[in-house]
């Protein structure tokens, strides 16, 4: 019995020897174990990483979603409007018209696309841009002339108003700690009310010949040249949206405010200069508006900043914060333009061009959230 008994020790000591003899070949099969076990650990976190990045998933997803949905509703108005007045709708001049009137938009939409995809808001890109256009003016009207010289002092003068409207903005919201919507109420009324004292509460003219007669009416290859710069300005907040830190950061933070402070990011800094930006775009909206009326038009946007914000949330970017797209928001500058001109063949009276984009705003952010929740949801 004593034998059998060493006999099992003896078959078993080998095995219980071989791991303490070889010390580092003993803790092998444990190693080669625990990359057999980490290597599905190693596997989880690559199946974990797209769960972690699947609500960013989702939320491209939706964008993607809603800029189809609003190419389709664009298609369906262009339709409706060519079936209901072919003469008058479908024509070179029309097309035209609604492209100049949606560059117009562009501009200021494209700032409120990064304000909005940082889950704030700027009412004031309305008066802003009245604002702007009178001190062009202004500026214009002192130099004198209508040399080129003189048409850039007023861009220039134009442009950094609108910058310092947005850094008003930005500074209100960051460290006066005053929501984007209360402080941008705010700058909308103080512009307003300057824009009216400067200008002397009336519109006032003399725009130079040679602004009008080029960045007015002037084009290349039969597209308007008001065109060619909201295209190009928004292909280039395209790329810095899509390509950039900057748009990276502009994302983040409308997604998880707090996690980009954590991760060492000024976000105060990134909000003003995305409030700069939007007051920038204004600024040059104002510009091209005085190049195309030759007068201030104090009256003749107050509601920009909805058609700005309906073009914004149409094209996918969420009023929530986190999604921003700017191709998208070229297509929804699209959809108030066509329906308004289309209102416009139709004999509807303007007051209910109003009624249209204000139910057309509350639909898409109706439509907005919930999908958003649907997509959080599943």
């Amino acid at each position: 019995m004593s034998e059998r008994e060493a006999t099992p020790v003896v078959a078993t000591d080998p095995q219980a020897t071989e791991p303490q003899a070889d010390g580092p070949p003993a803790i092998d099969p444990p190693s080669s174990e625990a990359p057999a076990t980490e290597a599905p650990a190693a596997a989880e976190p690559a199946t974990e990483e797209p769960a972690g990045l699947r609500p960013r998933g989702r939320l491209q997803a939706l964008r993607h979603t809603q800029r189809s949905w609003s190419v389709v509703v664009l298609a369906v108005l262009i339709a409706l409007f060519s079936a209901l007045r072919p003469d008058q709708f479908v024509s070179v001049f029309n097309a035209k018209s609604i492209a100049v009137d949606a560059s117009s938009y562009l501009l200021i939409a494209v700032g409120m696309t990064f304000v909005i995809t940082i889950a704030g808001i700027d009412l004031s890109v309305g008066s802003v841009l009245v604002f702007s256009g009178v001190v062009a003016l202004k500026v214009m009207l002192a130099i004198g002339g209508t040399g080129p010289l003189t048409c850039l002092a007023g861009l220039a003068a134009a442009v950094l108003a609108g910058l310092l409207w947005g850094l008003l903005n930005g500074l209100l919201t960051t460290r006066g700690g005053i929501s984007p919507l209360i402080a941008t109420l705010g700058t909308f009324a103080a512009a307003t009310g300057l824009a009216f004292v400067l200008a002397g509460g009336q519109d006032m003219h003399g725009v130079p010949d040679s602004l009008a007669n080029t960045l007015g009416f002037g084009g290349v290859l039969g597209v308007p040249y008001t065109v060619l710069i909201a295209l190009a300005v928004a292909g280039a907040a395209a790329f810095v949206m899509s390509q950039t830190r900057f748009g990276r950061y502009t994302m983040a933070i409308g997604s998880n405010e707090e996690a980009v402070r954590r991760a060492a990011v000024n976000v105060n800094r990134h909000i003003v200069k995305v409030y700069m930006l939007s007051g920038a775009l204004a600024g040059l909206s104002g510009y091209v508006s005085l190049a195309r009326f030759q007068t201030t038009t104090l009256n003749g946007h107050q509601t920009d900043m909805l058609q700005a914000i309906l073009a914004v949330v149409i094209g996918g970017t969420s009023l929530s914060g986190g999604v921003g797209t700017v191709l998208g928001t070229v297509v929804g500058v699209a959809i108030p333009s066509v329906l308004t001109d289309g209102f416009v063949i139709l004999g509807f009276e303007p007051f209910w061009q109003q009624v249209a984009l204000g139910a057309a705003l509350v639909a898409v952010v109706m439509v907005d959230q919930r999908r958003r929740r649907n997509k959080s949801r599943g």
